[in-house]
């Protein structure tokens, strides 16, 4: 480890661990970037993570916190360093009064789940994948597909965040409220979420059942019942078939029954269609007859009406399969603009730029199937609405998923400009893009419009973290006023350079402020952590104690 780094940590309390490795290559889960953190931390209480953060702060380096890194963009890349909260994890205490759960903020979603149904509970709502982090999972905000459920972060009672001058701060609707709504979706700028109270709901099993539809009928269908008829409902279009599968569930009191399978649906038809996905990128005329395969062997439908059913544990039942590396890039948009939206979309596949109306040229674009189609609902929720919810304010939303697979590591032909295509259109219908996902075409000040209350958050975000302990490009180049010109914040990482990896993909590579130590700042947040150690913290972020003082 670097000499620097093992001084001053000699400086602080020994008895308590400083689990740092070098020579950790992270990734993202997609293998869509690489980079090479200067340390990897993996704290175990929260002592720890202050310790962590006291020697941040020391050595100007600025702190990463990363779960599985699902995210498919760079938003988690590093030189500097790397914390990761795997092995701080616990549930702390279920009260079972109110299904409230208290767990610190590393839990994996899939542990989680594993002992809420220990204890006769549920998450109320999932995405498509448990691997996240809770933290990680609504930070970004991260959804379901129903419209009787809004954000993964509707469900947070309260969170603990530890800023960057060690202090863990208590945010709830009615404490540090506005904290508590620029944390529910951080991005990882605000500090480190340690600690989440969860309202979960009893455990439940759901009746599935999906079938196969002609696109038309799907639009024909979308006001008269399509995403109301069931609690939980999502679509998956395959576009050059014009068809669509549709899913959807309740709950039910039914014994588990799960859909029958095959050799075709397991592992051999994982692995061709896999090898297809990678044919495709030399030759990609084959990807619009690719679409018979994939009826076939995803989903065992060969014609109009087919249909399968099972009853399923309500959390497993909720999940899928993302099968390969893939780039994903989603938008938001108004529920109503959807039948909009897949007309044009699916006008531009097909060549009819009349109805299309989108400016860009098809010529090389293939895509592939299918495109994800889910819903939520944040207009009913009472609670606390975060500063950059992605949803529409007063209604459902809609969420339209373009992915595209990156067979064997390897990037399709097209994808640029089809993402722009796409970017192009869900712009013009409202949209605002995930969080966490690939998008590249919007700019700062588009982002700016799209979020009313962008300037709240950026405000708790400057008090907070003035020096930019947890701010890097990603959120320098989307997010951050430009106010200050170019002028990086005292630990900001700003990219240095991206080059193609080896494995596929991207390594990035960070510029890192010149290391100094025992400067008057860094004492004076090591003197201020310190104190908090001994209890001295108020659980209130500065702008709180200033706003005391002042009156």
């Amino acid at each position: 480890m670097d000499p620097n780094v093992e001084w001053e940590s000699s400086k602080l309390d020994p008895d308590i661990p400083f689990r740092a490795s070098s020579n950790h290559r992270h990734h993202t889960w997609a293998k869509t970037y690489h980079s090479f953190p200067e340390i990897y931390i993996q704290p175990r209480t929260t002592k720890e993570i202050r310790k962590v953060v006291a020697l941040a702060q020391r050595c100007k380096r600025r702190l990463v916190v990363v779960g599985c890194g699902h995210s498919p963009s760079d938003l988690t890349c590093t030189s500097s360093w790397m914390v990761n909260l795997d092995h701080y994890n616990k549930i702390l205490t279920i009260d079972k009064s109110s299904n409230c759960v208290t767990m610190q903020a590393g839990i994996r979603l899939y542990d989680l789940i594993a002992q809420l149904k220990e204890n006769g509970l549920a998450m109320p709502n999932l995405g498509s994948i448990d691997n996240q982090s809770i933290a990680g999972a609504f930070a970004t905000a991260t959804h379901g597909s129903s419209t009787r459920h809004g954000l993964l972060s509707q469900s947070v009672r309260s969170l603990k965040l530890m800023l960057a001058d060690g202090r863990e701060v208590l945010c709830a609707p009615d404490q540090h409220a506005d904290l508590f709504s620029a944390a529910l979706v951080s991005l990882g700028a605000l500090g480190i979420i340690t600690e989440v109270v969860f309202q979960a709901v009893p455990a439940f099993k759901i009746q599935w059942s999906q079938s196969l539809h002609p696109l038309e009928e799907i639009i024909g269908d979308w006001e008269k019942g399509l995403w109301t008829r069931a609690e939980f409902t999502r679509i998956w279009w395959l576009p050059y078939k014009k068809k669509a599968v549709k899913w959807r569930a309740d709950k039910t009191e039914e014994d588990i029954r799960l859909p029958p399978s095959n050799w075709w649906t397991g592992m051999i038809g994982f692995h061709t269609y896999h090898t297809l996905l990678y044919i495709s990128t030399w030759f990609p005329r084959i990807l619009p007859a690719l679409e018979s395969f994939v009826l076939n062997v995803q989903y065992g439908f060969t014609h109009d009406g087919a249909h399968t059913t099972g009853v399923q544990d309500g959390q497993s039942g909720l999940l899928m399969n993302c099968l390969y590396s893939q780039f994903v890039n989603e938008w938001a948009i108004p529920l109503e603009r959807g039948p909009e939206a897949l007309t044009r979309l699916s006008a531009w596949l097909h060549g009819d730029q009349t109805t299309s109306q989108i400016p860009y040229d098809l010529n090389g674009v293939y895509v592939h199937a299918p495109i994800e189609v889910r819903v939520t609902d944040t207009s009913t929720n009472p609670g606390v609405r975060p500063y950059l919810d992605n949803t529409v304010p007063s209604g459902p939303t809609l969420y339209l998923n373009a992915t595209l697979y990156r067979p064997y590591n390897t990037d399709p032909p097209g994808w640029k400009r089809y993402y722009e295509a796409f970017e192009w259109l869900m712009k013009e219908l409202g949209g605002r893009p995930h969080w966490a996902k690939n998008f590249s075409t919007v700019t700062k000040d588009e982002i700016h419009s799209m979020y009313p209350k962008m300037g709240e958050w950026l405000r708790v975000r400057e008090e907070v973290d003035p020096e930019g302990t947890f701010v890097g490009d990603w959120h320098r180049r989307l997010l951050l006023p430009s106010d200050r010109g170019e002028v990086p914040l005292r630990l900001e990482e700003r990219t240095l350079r991206e080059e193609p990896a080896s494995t596929g993909g991207l390594n990035w590579f960070g510029q890192l402020p010149a290391k100094s130590s025992n400067s008057h700042s860094s004492d004076e947040s090591l003197d201020m952590i310190h104190g908090s150690e001994a209890g001295h913290s108020d659980n209130q972020p500065t702008s709180a104690r200033k706003t005391e003082e002042q009156g």
